[in-house]
């Protein structure tokens, strides 16, 4: 059995501080990119927007874009991602 946080719940596999990469996939817009930039600042202040990697899909319609944050806490994570998956042009996040 996994060991248990104080919170009761299962411990995290990760040690912080780790470097974290967030693959975010959605629509291709011309603001899509930095739209996931804003939502990433706002959970890794520390983030260098220089370093997002993007890639449009075969046919062009979708870009994902991948973040990779330095991640300080299973709290930060778990908030990001759901301020990602809950995002209007978001379709997917891994």
């Amino acid at each position: 059995m996994a060991p248990m946080t104080p919170q009761n719940g299962p411990a995290s596999a990760l040690e912080f501080p780790t470097a974290f990469p967030i693959k975010v996939m959605g629509r291709r817009t011309d603001d899509f990119a930095q739209a996931i930039v804003e939502v990433v600042l706002r959970h890794a202040p520390d983030f260098d927007a220089g370093t997002l990697e993007m890639r449009a899909s075969r046919a062009g319609n979708y870009l994902s874009v991948t973040a990779t944050i330095t991640a300080t806490s299973r709290e930060q994570l778990d908030a990001l991602y759901r301020e990602l998956t809950s995002h209007p042009r978001v379709s997917m996040v891994l």
